[in-house]
């Protein structure tokens, strides 16, 4: 695709919401050109999407931004409730030890600001005022059409994503069915600050219930940056109230800037389901939105995609949308970076729709069932749904790209799933314990290989499978378990894991290693170690993996297992990245 200005990028990413931002930021992590476009003429100042869910950091984690939202984000720590002024059990959002990170709250211009300035350091700008009006795709390509400053441009690229937003110009070029409904209720979304002294970094949720036990009043107050400063939404008052807009896609959800609430609207809310008395000042914004929930028949067709809330809208309870569009669009990049770089399998695209529709229809299910008690409306145990509610159970078993058998009686992950952190990684030179996202951390695929110290020729052996269809793209770690020996280590003392040095870099940014290289002292085996290798000192790993004999774990760059192999077979893991690589 050429661009006016010479440029050019193979593909074109449309809308530059935090989803579009993921997708292209991703790409161009991984060294592929794209182009991001914007109808928009400045990042609006508004706190929309505000919820950050733990696996939303982790994601930022393994892209190297992380700590800029942990140094602007407010820490959520749980929910009060209130029903007809009565409190409820109080909602602690504690989550087990090993994930490392909690909720937060971060209004979405700044979520947008951070993810922007991550794409800037690889040279890419948004391009504002600038939409897409048309496209027509063929075998090689794609041809779009776009308005913008400079006037119309006609620009070829090898794909399209559309991040743009419930009215998706992409879905409807598609013609992709948005099956759905639309809630009747209208609301009013406020960014104010209150004098109250609820505990900080916790949401408040107040209802009021009518004679039959319904829902007839609303506040959700989230909590965000600054003294005593909330994004609060609540049902519209009958002077604002309007009739749903006629024409257009059909589509109803989304902020609607005819009617703008004032603080008066927001104070007689606060004055009659505050749980204590209050005031609200400074005022920053406010809007009516509506609520709809659809969902896409399928998420892509040939070289064109969708993602975001160009496949899925519902009810914002308990943060989901957004992350949910981050997760989509993090799955798709790093599958279209290997298409693009001629290393994909025929049926790798292909499963960024049936990995990520299933979650999407979940998603959309579960938010419609909680949208008027909240999240507690959902019959689980309390540790199972803020799981749920953090992303940290979505998961892709069953997906036609990750293979191996799930573990015996259960005990910890199975190919498809979120591959969990770990602390007590020891190495030779690091004078500290390392994390395993510290090893994973800017890398693509990894190969984790666990067993005890004997067995390192044997899983050395299996990991050299991976060089004929790899082709270097696979970063290779063996972690062994428990502390070195006397006899490993030749010193009589315990030693630390070794160097975890790599000698060849990885496809995009990160180190990988090919399989083979000699590195490091061997995890204090007294011997070159044929991979890079890491002790499980703690035992900390072999816990969480729920594993004690020698196996292998591949690693997606999207931080989900693609397969766990028990044992570690050169032809089992041959046949794995052949389903991702290709032949």
């Amino acid at each position: 695709m050429v661009h006016t200005d010479g440029a050019t990028a193979d593909v074109l990413v449309v809308g530059a919401g935090p989803v579009g931002l993921t997708a292209a930021a991703e790409l161009r992590r991984r060294g592929i050109a794209c182009r991001i476009v914007d109808r928009l003429p400045a990042r609006l100042p508004y706190a929309k999407a505000v919820g950050i869910q733990p696996r939303t950091l982790e994601i930022w984690d393994r892209m190297g931004f992380v700590q800029a939202a942990l140094e602007a984000a407010v820490h959520m720590r749980g929910q009060l409730t209130y029903a007809n002024g009565v409190e409820q059990p109080r909602l602690d959002m504690v989550l087990p030890p090993e994930v490392p990170y909690r909720f937060a709250a971060l209004p979405q211009y700044e979520t947008e600001r951070i993810v922007e300035e991550f794409l800037v350091r690889f040279g890419t700008h948004i391009e504002r005022e600038t939409e897409l009006v048309s496209f027509v795709q063929d075998a090689d390509g794609v041809t779009c059409r776009l308005t913008g400053p400079g006037g119309e441009e006609e620009v070829r690229t090898r794909f399209l994503v559309g991040c743009d937003g419930a009215h998706s110009i992409v879905r409807k070029g598609l013609g992709l069915s948005f099956e759905g409904g639309a809630f009747p209720e209208e609301f009013m979304l406020a960014d104010v600050e209150v004098d109250w002294d609820l505990p900080y970094g916790y949401a408040v949720r107040a209802m009021h219930h009518d004679a039959g036990g319904a829902v007839d009043d609303v506040l959700v107050c989230i909590p965000l940056p600054g003294s005593g400063r909330y994004r609060m939404s609540m049902m519209v008052p009958p002077e604002l109230s309007a009739a749903p807009p006629q024409g257009g896609d059909g589509v109803v959800h989304g902020l609607e800037g005819a009617r703008v609430p004032e603080l008066g609207h927001i104070q007689a809310v606060l004055d009659r389901l505050s749980p204590q008395p209050v005031t609200a000042s400074a005022m920053r914004w406010s809007s009516v939105f509506r609520i709809s929930h659809r969902l896409v028949d399928r998420y892509g067709d040939g070289r064109v995609f969708v993602a975001g809330d160009a496949a899925h809208i519902h009810p914002p309870t308990g943060a989901q949308g957004m992350n949910t569009g981050i997760q989509d669009a993090w799955n798709l990049a790093w599958k279209l970076a290997l298409a693009l770089e001629g290393a994909a399998a025929p049926g790798l695209l292909a499963s960024y729709d049936a990995e990520r529709r299933p979650v999407g229809e979940e998603v959309v299910g579960r938010t419609v069932r909680q949208a008027g008690e909240g999240v507690q409306a959902d019959p689980e145990d309390v540790d199972e749904l803020i799981m749920r509610q953090a992303q940290l159970l979505v998961g892709y078993r069953g997906s036609p790209v990750v293979q191996g058998a799930e573990p015996d009686g259960g005990a910890g992950p199975g190919p498809g799933d979120r591959a969990p952190d770990c602390g007590g990684l020891a190495a030779d030179i690091a004078a500290y314990p390392l994390r395993l996202y510290d090893l994973l951390r800017g890398r693509e695929h990894v190969l984790l290989l666990f067993g005890p110290g004997p067995a390192l020729d044997a899983l050395a052996e299996a990991a050299s499978a991976v060089r004929g269809v790899a082709a270097g793209r696979v970063g290779v770690c063996a972690i062994l378990a428990g502390p070195a020996s006397d006899s490993e280590s030749g010193t009589g003392t315990e030693t630390r894991a070794g160097t975890g040095t790599e000698t060849r870099a990885a496809a995009g940014t990160g180190a990988g290693s090919e399989a083979g290289t000699e590195v490091g002292t061997g995890a204090g085996l007294g011997r070159a170690a044929p991979v890079p290798v890491y002790r499980d000192s703690r035992g900390e790993f072999a816990r969480m993996y729920g594993v004690r004999e020698p196996t292998a774990f591949v690693v997606r760059p999207d931080g989900y297992l693609g397969a766990r192999l028990c044992p570690p077979t050169a032809s089992g893991l041959a046949a794995h990245f052949s389903e991702v690589f290709g032949s």
